[in-house]
């Protein structure tokens, strides 16, 4: 068997099992609480209508949470498991293998993505039948809603990689991407219609995924008529795919590079300078 073929079975295996044990553990706490959060922000949202439509504003958020998951999950997910697993020596080890970086990278994905989607359900299950509106998406809504999610999961993803292998710490990698997320979401148009927000917070929304991959989760989820709440009226398609492709080819032109510098900069020296730093801020 080819090595990186058997390299990238390994990875999905390590991922299918990393997610397995992450739902018997205490790291799904984190999408439960979310989910609670945002089912909240639904209730409160149900019986308010958005101006030139029939829809509640829970309606519209809804789709526009679960795009606002995935590039939050493929951004912070890897830049904070990557930029621990440096501090812990799991990287160095894979380095250590043939092909073991692949195969890293590759488990890296599969928990990543397995973990997305859990969380998705948590908040689509009960928030449709919490929000109501989203009864006649059919199966052809929910199938074009896949790929929208797919893609923005890869535009979200390398450079979710790239931030992890830039920081010095996993409290760092949190801090570059966390921080930068809150404001990017809070124009983007997930908790309330983008046409009403400022000219400049309209033109800044639209550079990064977030935005788009709202969009795009909306346009599967939602009838035609909610486009009269979007810029321009329309759900604007071929630009969504097109802005969401760039992120993601970018990304992964760039992303391979960075993680091979960052790899072979990794040694039993640095790995132990890293985990003294940590123990001395768990001391502190």
């Amino acid at each position: 068997m080819n090595a990186t073929v058997y390299a990238v079975r390994l990875g999905v295996s390590r991922g299918l099992r990393e997610f397995r044990q992450s739902l018997a553990s205490a790291d799904q706490f984190f999408n439960l609480f979310t989910s609670v959060g945002f089912l909240a922000v639904l209730w409160f949202q149900r019986d308010t209508t958005v101006e030139g439509t029939s829809l509640s504003l829970a309606a519209l958020t809804l789709p526009g949470m679960l795009g606002m998951s995935v590039a939050f999950a493929g951004l912070v997910g890897p830049a904070g498991a990557l930029a621990m697993n440096r501090e812990d020596g799991t990287l160095l080890r894979a380095k250590a293998v043939p092909n073991g970086m692949t195969g890293y990278l590759v488990g890296r994905v599969t928990q990543t993505s397995l973990d997305t989607f859990f969380g998705l359900l948590l908040v689509f299950l009960p928030g449709a039948l919490l929000v109501g509106g989203l009864a006649g998406v059919g199966v052809g809504g929910l199938l074009y809603a896949v790929p929208v999610l797919a893609v923005g999961m890869l535009a979200t993803l390398p450079w979710g990689a790239v931030v992890g292998s830039l920081a010095k710490s996993p409290q760092g990698a949190m801090g570059y991407t966390m921080l930068p997320m809150m404001p990017i979401i809070a124009i983007s148009g997930i908790f309330y219609p983008i046409s009403a927000m400022p000219g400049w917070a309209q033109v800044v929304a639209q550079v990064f995924p977030v935005y788009w991959l709202g969009l795009g989760t909306r346009s599967a989820l939602l009838p035609e008529s909610a486009a009269a709440a979007e810029i321009g009226g329309s759900w604007r398609v071929l630009e969504m795919f097109g802005v969401l492709g760039v992120w993601a080819v970018v990304g992964f032109l760039l992303a391979p590079t960075i993680l091979r510098r960052m790899a072979r900069r990794e040694s039993g020296a640095e790995m132990e300078q890293r985990r003294q730093a940590a123990l001395q801020r768990g001391v502190g």
